[in-house]
């Protein structure tokens, strides 16, 4: 199983971390069964975050064929509703004029291949009319954009759609990273997880597949 966290200028650091480092300490756990990496859609660069913050280095390219999951962040920028180059909603908008959108849209249409986003990512997969009116949540700030782009929004800490499972806000990167362990790999591999990293899931797991699971709130 192979997962690859994607990378775009303006992305959130958290939104890439808390799932890279949750996945990558769960394929530890499992053997190797499990590999992660990041990748951005123009392959190996150093990809600067949103607000300056920090940069990361995308070790290869996006390549939908090869991935059997893909975590898509947010971005790290202003909450506005103007038109400032800063804001979130355009640094988004940004990344959907380079080569991302196609291969997300590969991604989205390969049979076997789970969608994961965090915080933003369900938004900017929204704004390139890739999942419709299916299920997902963001950061509670952007759950009423969310719905307004025609997404059935759903105020939880984690949601599952089937092969779109999708995060709130950027510290549910952790979460859905051990969901994602948990549905994929088993629960003792994510309960391994979570006494390594001694961190424990908060929140509503709402789950196409049945009832909400409640998590532990904080």
């Amino acid at each position: 199983m192979h997962a690859q966290i994607v990378l775009f200028d303006g992305f959130d650091p958290l939104d890439v971390i808390a799932p890279y480092e949750v996945l990558g300490a769960g394929g530890a756990v499992a053997g190797g069964v499990l590999t992660a990496e990041l990748v951005s859609a123009e392959g190996p660069r150093d990809v600067p975050s949103g607000m300056g913050l920090l940069s990361l280095r995308a070790v290869a390219a996006l390549d939908p064929g090869r991935a059997d999951v893909v975590v898509l962040p947010g971005a790290a920028g202003r909450i506005s509703d103007d038109d400032g180059e800063d804001t979130v909603a355009a640094i988004l908008g940004r990344s959907l004029g380079t080569g991302l959108a196609p291969l997300l849209r590969t991604a989205c249409d390969r049979p076997g291949t789970t969608m994961a986003t965090v915080c933003g990512g369900s938004m900017l997969l929204a704004m390139a009319g890739l999942i419709g009116d299916r299920r997902a949540t963001t950061h509670h700030l952007g759950l009423d954009a969310l719905a307004e782009a025609g997404v059935h929004a759903i105020d939880a800490r984690v949601v599952d759609d089937g092969d779109l499972v999708s995060g709130a806000g950027v510290t549910s990167g952790l979460d859905v990273g051990l969901y994602l362990l948990e549905r994929e790999l088993g629960p003792r591999v994510a309960h391994a997880v979570e006494q390594l990293f001694q961190y424990e899931r908060r929140g509503t797991v709402w789950s196409a597949r049945g009832a909400g699971r409640q998590g532990v709130a904080a």
